[in-house]
């Protein structure tokens, strides 16, 4: 069971990570906020890891901090929640918006994330509201995107993100275009939220 991995990492996505640790290449799926916390390609990484071993594959889920780790692993406990759409959601909402969502019973904010239902958004509700303890932070206010005509760098790798999350290419683009005309100059994850924002 792999729970921690060192190395230099050798590719970044908004949902993958390639981190060489010992000669070998470790391909490890990632949320976007992890995404946003790493260092340039070509620079020492560590991440947390959660390894699931399946008849035909193992696969390692990595997380920038314990906070979201523990979240991940909270989530993919509920019954209809696998480990890939539990990194859809802590990519849908911050780790520390997550836990006041869920405290709250707020089944409208989970609803938005892709591929979260109403009824499995109050799985999440009942089954986590009790379990949240130690987890939190203070809730992140509402961010906006960079401002840009052509897609830059950050924007593609926006529109990627949502695509892998989800959303047809068209409309994630279309997300994207406006975020970015709101206001500039923030990054990638700001652009992110704002864009998912207008999805919902």
């Amino acid at each position: 069971m792999i729970a921690h991995l060192r190395g230099i990492l050798l590719e970044k996505h908004p949902n993958q990570a390639v981190v060489e640790a010992g000669g070998v290449g470790y391909d490890v799926s990632i949320p976007v906020s992890t995404f946003t916390a790493l260092p340039a390609a070509g620079a020492e990484v560590k991440l947390r890891i959660h390894t699931v071993v399946r008849e035909d594959a193992i696969l390692l889920f990595g997380f920038h901090s314990s906070e979201e780790k523990a979240l991940f692993e909270k989530l993919i406990s509920v019954s209809g929640i696998g480990p890939k759409l539990g990194v859809t959601v802590l990519s849908g909402i911050v780790a520390a918006d997550l836990v006041r969502v869920i405290r709250a019973g707020d089944v409208a904010s989970l609803t938005r994330v892709p591929g979260i239902g109403k009824k499995t958004a109050e799985r999440i509700v009942l089954e986590l509201r009790d379990k949240m303890e130690g987890l939190g932070a203070s809730p992140s206010g509402e961010v906006k995107g960079p401002a840009a005509v052509v897609f830059s760098q950050d924007e593609n790798d926006v529109i990627s993100a949502l695509v892998n999350l989800g959303s047809q290419r068209p409309a994630a683009e279309a997300a994207v275009k406006k975020a970015a005309a709101e206001s500039g100059g923030q990054g990638f994850e700001p652009l992110f939220r704002r864009a998912m924002e207008l999805l919902r």
